[in-house]
């Protein structure tokens, strides 16, 4: 064989080689599993957090209310909220077990100390609002001071219920001033609750005053009790026995006025 034709020989084995590598990349190239690109990572689900407690509607001035004028036979008996704990609980419950729901006006620092004393009422079906933070004289403090007192009740109330309470009370004071009731308003108490009847009973005159008190109360009175007299638990029984006598029933403060 000449040169020629071995030079050819030569390109064509060197074809035929380099053919064959491409072929095999190639093949190697399909039978191989694609990788797959990564898949972006899901976001993290933030974490939810708790709804804050409302903040009352701010209002005009609250209207003053102390007795209803439905005509229907019902009397409020509304409560100062404070005292011993276990003596409060055998009052309500006293009143729950004779099927009477009455209004538990509570004093802030009295839920701070007893933290169920809230849930304590309302599980017993009886209402509760706001008789200020720490029971003081309103009429010696500044706007500041009567903001404070109402305000800081009103958030623990609202902690430990979810709402502000119903009605405001001022403390030591049968009767709110303009500036209490500008500032009750503003703090979302459309309504300040007195009374027209006092049982007397936080000065402990004993079982037979206290009724006598409570019985100048007719259709549409609301009366101021309090928590914490071992005198007002004893008189309880009867309380209920004469205003049954004369036809009344007991019920809340917002049903008396509803």
């Amino acid at each position: 064989m000449g040169g020629g034709d071995e030079t050819r020989l030569s390109r064509r084995g060197l074809l035929r080689a380099g053919l064959a590598t491409i072929g095999a990349a190639a093949a190697a190239g399909c039978s191989a599993p694609a990788v797959p690109s990564a898949a972006p990572a899901a976001p993290a689900a933030a974490t939810p957090r708790p709804s804050p407690t409302p903040t009352p509607a701010r209002t005009g001035p609250a209207t003053e209310i102390e007795r209803a004028g439905s005509g229907r036979p019902e009397v409020a008996l509304t409560f100062h909220g404070a005292g011993d704990l276990d003596l409060a609980r055998k009052v309500l419950t006293e009143f729950h077990d004779r099927g009477a729901a009455v209004t538990v006006l509570a004093v802030g620092t009295w839920l701070q100390q007893y933290p169920d004393a809230a849930k304590m009422v309302t599980d017993l079906g009886h209402e509760l609002g706001n008789h200020t933070w720490s029971h003081p004289d309103l009429a010696a403090l500044g706007e500041a001071g009567i903001r404070a007192e109402i305000e800081k009740c009103r958030d623990r109330i609202a902690a430990l219920t979810g709402g502000p309470g119903d009605f405001f009370r001022p403390s030591q004071a049968q009767h709110a001033t303009a500036e209490v009731r500008k500032l009750a308003g503003a703090a979302g108490y459309p309504k300040v609750l007195s009374y027209d009847v006092d049982s007397r009973d936080f000065t402990d005159p004993g079982v037979t005053a206290i009724r006598h008190y409570i019985a100048a109360a007719g259709p549409g009175s609301v009366v101021s009790m309090h928590l914490g007299h071992p005198g007002t638990l004893a008189a309880v029984p009867g309380i209920l026995d004469d205003l049954a006598a004369r036809g009344l029933t007991p019920v809340t403060a917002g049903r008396l006025f509803a």
